[in-house]
């Protein structure tokens, strides 16, 4: 029984899985990381689903990419009243905190947002 549950788990659609990415990261330097999903804000990624200004995509398909440290997903997008598949590819920033997304034809560069802590 534990073997078909663990081969089935594959299959269900919208379960949501963590990334090596999940995080909150800024927009550019001036960002306010409490707002996600808006221009001047932060972009996140959680459970498998990326937010971006005004919309989301859920990171299907993971492929590791080869004598990199990067993941290649397969997007599946909705915003704006639209649905759209594209391809990116994701990795951890060489220096400092962040990642590096790629889109065909763009890449950018995002600093992790520093969590708020309390005195």
């Amino acid at each position: 029984m534990t073997r078909a549950l663990v081969l089935a788990l594959p299959l269900v659609p919208g379960l949501a899985l963590a990334t090596p990415y999940d995080g909150t990261y800024r927009q550019n330097a001036n960002a306010d990381c409490a707002l996600v999903g808006v221009d001047g804000g932060a972009l996140r990624i959680e459970d498998g689903i990326f937010y971006g200004v005004e919309s989301e995509c859920r990171m299907t398909r993971p492929v590791n990419v080869v004598n990199m440290n990067a993941t290649l997903y397969t997007m599946e997008c909705s915003g704006e009243g639209a649905r759209w598949t594209e391809r990116a590819m994701v990795m951890e920033a060489a220096e400092g905190d962040g990642i590096i997304m790629v889109w065909d034809g763009y890449a950018f560069r995002y600093e992790r947002c520093t969590p708020l802590t309390e005195e």
